[in-house]
C-alpha cells in the first residue's frame, strides 16, 4: 500500500510514494579505537562498519538539579565531526516510552531509561547518525550527540517526588547536556538540527524552541521529529488509551507547569502534551517524519491489549497482516495524521515526509534512511527529502 509524502519546500508541496521495510542484518564486534576523548568502536552489521560510540556522563549536573528518575545524573554519547561538518552539530534526543504513574516510574528508574547507572554503552550510530557518506551523504561529518533519555516524559519535568524519592528533571537535564555540549564546541556551530525518536520525537518538538535560543540568529537551527506525531486518537474500542496514558504523565511529573503557554492557555495540559496542539507554535523550522501506520501506535494507542481483549487486532497491530476491516479503521488513522497536519504544510519553513511503512522510527536505520536503500517506487528518499528541506534545495 502506498502512502501521500507531504513535503512543503521553496517550491511547493508534492507528494511522494513510500514502501515496505527492510530487515536489519546481525552484529558482531570487529576494531576498537579512542577519538577525542569519546570512546569510539567500529563493529560489523552483515558484513559493513557500524560506527559504536561510547557514553559521556555530565558530572556537573547533579549540581544543578538534573538528574535521572533515581538522581542519577545524565550522559549523552558524541562523536566528533571533521572537515566541512567540523562547525555543524545534530543533537538526538533518544526516545523510550513514558512513566504514566508513580508505580510505573519507581519500575522504570531501575532501568536504562531512568538511571545512567545502568544504561548500556556504546550504542550503534546508524541512518542520520552514521558516518558514511553513502548512507549519509549530508550529516555523515557533523558532530552528532545522542542524549540519554531517563525523565520518563519526554524531557519535559521539573518537579520531584520526595516521598518516593522521584526526581521529574527531564527540562533540566536536556539544559544541562546542551550546556556541556556548548562548552564542547557547540558554541561555534554554522549549523544545528535537533532530533528525536518517538518520545524523543515529541521532545524534539517541545524544545525545540529552546534549542534555536542558545545559538546567535547567524547560525541555521532546525528541528525534526521522527515517529513523534502522536495522534490524540480513539482506539478499536471507542476509548483514548493514550490520552488517558498521556494524562498520567503530566499529572504523575507536574507538566501543566511546563508545557507551552502558548497551548494550556487554551487547551488542558493533557492536550499539549499532544503535538498536533502545539506543532503550529513552534517558531523554528520543523521537519515531521512519521510513518501513517506507525506501529507502535497501532499497538499501543489504536489497539492496545485493553480495547481488544479478544486478540482480534493481534496480527495486525504486531506484523501487519490486517484484514479488511482493519485496514480501513487504520485508514482512517492515516487520513486524520494528515488532517492534522495541514495547517503545519502551509508554513514554507517545515517540512513533512509521511511513510506508509509499518515501522516506528525511521531516521536511525540504514534500511529507511540511507538513499542506497530506497524501494521500487519511491521517487525520493526520507535522507534526500530531509537534507532538501534543512538546506533549502529546489526540487
Amino acid at each position: 500500500m502506498n502512502a501521500l509524502l507531504w513535503n512543503w519546500s521553496l517550491t511547493g508541496l508534492f507528494l511522494l510514494s513510500i514502501l515496505a521495510d527492510g530487515v536489519m542484518g546481525s552484529d558482531e564486534m570487529d576494531l576498537f579505537n579512542n577519538f577525542s576523548g569519546t570512546n569510539v568502536f567500529q563493529k560489523q552489521d552483515d558484513g559493513a562498519d557500524v560506527l559504536m560510540v561510547g557514553l559521556t556522563l555530565v558530572q556537573t549536573a547533579a549540581a544543578e538539579g538534573a538528574v535521572c528518575l533515581d538522581g542519577s545524573v545524565p550522559g549523552y554519547h558524541l562523536y566528533r565531526g571533521y572537515g566541512s561538518g567540523a562547525n555543524n552539530w545534530i543533537i538526538q534526543l533518544q526516545g523510550g516510552a513514558w512513566c504514566d504513574s508513580i508505580e510505573d516510574c519507581q519500575n522504570r528508574k531501575r532501568s536504562r531509561v531512568g538511571s545512567s547507572t545502568l544504561m548500556e554503552t556504546p550504542i550503534e550510530f546508524k541512518g542520520i547518525l552514521s558516518n558514511k557518506a553513502a548512507e549519509n551523504p549530508d550529516f555523515y561529518n557533523w558532530n552528532k550527540a545522542v542524549v540519554r533519555y531517563c525523565d520518563g516524559a519526554s524531557f519535559s519535568g521539573d518537579s520531584e517526588n520526595k516521598t518516593e524519592q522521584l526526581q521529574f528533571r527531564g527540562k533540566r537535564i536536556f539544559l544541562a547536556v546542551m550546556e556541556d555540549l556548548i562548552a564542547k564546541g557547540m558554541c561555534h556551530a554554522k549549523q544545528a538540527l535537533l532530533n528525536g525518536c518517538s518520545s524523543g520525537g515529541l521532545a524534539a518538538i517541545l524544545r525545540c524552541d529552546d534549542f534555536s535560543s542558545l545559538f546567535p540568529h547567524t547560525t541555521k537551527v532546525k528541528c525534526m521529529s521522527d515517529a513523534g506525531f502522536f495522534l490524540d486518537a480513539v482506539d478499536i474500542s471507542g476509548a483514548r488509551s493514550i490520552r488517558r496514558m498521556y494524562s498520567g504523565v503530566v499529572n504523575t511529573q507536574g507538566l501543566q507547569n511546563t508545557l507551552p503557554r502558548t497551548c494550556t492557555s487554551h487547551l488542558d495540559p493533557t492536550s499539549c502534551f499532544f503535538p498536533q496542539n502545539i506543532i503550529n507554535q513552534v517558531k523554528t523550522p520543523l521537519f515531521i517524519l512519521n510513518s501513517a501506520f506507525d506501529s507502535w501506535q497501532i499497538e499501543n494507542s489504536i489497539a492496545p491489549p485493553s480495547a481488544d481483549p479478544s486478540g482480534s487486532w493481534h496480527n495486525c497491530s504486531s506484523s501487519f497482516k490486517c484484514n479488511t476491516s482493519q485496514m480501513q479503521f487504520l485508514e482512517g488513522f492515516r487520513m486524520s495524521m494528515l488532517d492534522a497536519l495541514k495547517t503545519f504544510s502551509m508554513s514554507s519553513k517545515n517540512g513533512m515526509y509521511i511513510s506508509s511503512r509499518w515501522a516506528h522510527c525511521l531516521a536511525g536505520r540504514k534500511d529507511t534512511w540511507s538513499p542506497g536503500n530506497s524501494q521500487p517506487g519511491e521517487d525520493t528518499g526520507m535522507a534526500v527529502a530531509v537534507g532538501d528541506w534543512y538546506f533549502e534545495r529546489a526540487f
